[in-house]
């Protein structure tokens, strides 16, 4: 008698076998030249992939470390890929995985920034970017509003959010002082009105895709449980990583140095990203071109929209900053200007992502010690609430540079304000991807530029 195929049904009620670490680092290798869309579009890559068709963790587990993802600094993605590469593989499968996730984008962006400041004044080149630039003003304002529209849940959120905007638009707050703030608003007004600042978070899985190699029931491994002395050892070790390069910059090239001043700036930068890169990027603009001088305000929104169109976590825009910055101010001298630039994007990635291996490493095993959801969303809530009202603030940054660029005494530049709205359109109306429009509208600025 003939036996029976195996149906698919059949195969998804079989738990996956384990999975080598050679072929989990394929994956996330993979994962690294893929993962457009910004933090939502690669949530959704790893989900699909990790959940639904390899069945590596269960949906359960693969929200409860999200969300924990959710309330740290620094782009929730990315560590999402370190912390189940962690669990799956020990420290260096968070170390592999969580690298992978950056290390292709940041080769990416190092030819694009030396292209784009090699070629740059090419009229081809040039009218590309014209269309862009009021195409990046119409995404940050979508920015905005995808983020309100889940955060402001009500009169004190909304106020909050006023409040950021007021304070960094008319007074030049810092950003680090608008986040703190809001940490102390939110933690107050959750012990006096905690309905008015509770979140749901991702919320409770929903679905089974059948069982996984990490399932709900799955016992902690053993690495991922809490212990001391790792902890310790772990701190120690990302102390060490950060001080080493730190104390090299500053005694080669003094405090003062272009690149030892980057690399304590995006150091605190990296402390800062509550609520994905959008929420950095005004401390960064405030920092790269209001005080350093790094670069201008149009190469920050020439950045952005090459951050945009490359994949990996948005957050890598700061390669493009430290490039432009490292090549403009050599310290190799004319003739090294391509070696200065690559070596300030490598050294800017590796001290604004630092600090994200170690929240992970470091505060992986305490989730994986309780099931349980987190109880410090009051603070994250208000956070979150500034935040728009920081994007906001950039949104009008980007506006003004792109449709007044020589200023308010200067014209009025009507092609680039017919551009922004009709990537607005597509982006809010038609719901087009950022790249799509991004494309689009460059091909319609090379046209108006050819045209003129």
């Amino acid at each position: 008698m003939s036996e029976t195929p195996t149906s698919a049904t059949d195969l998804h009620q079989t738990k996956p076998e384990a999975v080598p670490l050679g072929e989990a680092l394929r994956f996330w290798l993979k994962l690294g030249f893929i993962s457009f869309g910004g933090p939502a579009g690669q949530i959704s890559i790893m989900h699909q992939e990790l959940v639904e068709r390899r069945r590596w963790i269960s949906e359960r587990r693969f929200l409860h470390a999200l969300n924990y993802c959710m309330l740290l600094p620094g782009p929730e993605a990315q560590q999402l890929a370190t912390y189940i590469g962690w669990l799956m593989h020990r420290t260096w499968g968070g170390v592999i995985a969580g690298a992978l996730f950056v290390l292709p984008s940041l080769f990416i962006l190092i030819a694009l920034s030396w292209v784009y400041i090699a070629f740059g004044e090419v009229p081809v080149v040039v009218g590309l970017f014209y269309g862009i630039k009021p195409a990046v003003t119409a995404i940050v304002l979508q920015a905005a509003h995808r983020i309100g529209s889940r955060a402001l849940k009500n009169n004190w959120l909304w106020g909050i959010a006023a409040a950021s905007f007021a304070a960094i638009f008319a007074f030049n707050v810092p950003f680090p002082l608008i986040v703190l703030g809001a940490a102390v608003l939110g933690y107050v007004g959750g012990r006096l009105a905690p309905e008015k600042f509770s979140t749901g978070g991702h919320g409770a899985a929903r679905k089974s895709f059948g069982p996984a190699l990490i399932d709900d029931d799955t016992p902690t491994p053993e690495h991922a449980r809490f212990n001391g002395l790792k902890l310790l050892r772990l701190i120690l070790i990302g102390a060490t990583l950060w001080a080493l390069p730190m104390g090299l910059l500053t005694g080669l090239f003094g405090w003062e140095g272009t690149l030892t001043q980057m690399a304590w700036f995006f150091t605190k930068a990296a402390l800062l990203t509550f609520g994905g890169a959008y929420a950095v990027l005004p401390y960064v603009y405030q920092g790269a071109v209001g005080h350093y001088g790094w670069l201008t305000p149009t190469q920050m929104i020439d950045g952005l929209a090459l951050g945009e169109t490359t994949p990996g976590p948005l957050i890598m825009v700061v390669a493009f900053v430290g490039f432009i910055g490292g090549y403009v101010h050599s310290v190799f001298g004319p003739d090294q200007r391509f070696l200065a630039g690559a070596l300030a994007a490598t050294l800017v990635t590796w001290f604004t992502f630092l600090p994200s291996f170690l929240f992970i490493l470091a505060g992986g095993p305490l989730v994986e010690s309780t099931h349980n959801e987190l109880k410090f969303t009051a603070p994250l809530t208000a956070i979150t609430a500034a935040v728009v009202g920081v994007i906001l603030n950039l949104a009008c940054f980007f506006a003004y540079h792109v449709l007044w660029p020589s200023g308010f005494d200067g014209h009025f530049d009507w092609p680039s304000a017919l551009i922004a709205i009709a990537a607005a359109i597509s982006l809010f109306r038609f719901k087009r991807g950022v790249i799509e429009v991004l494309m689009g509208c460059a091909l319609i600025g090379l046209a108006v530029h050819v045209l003129r």
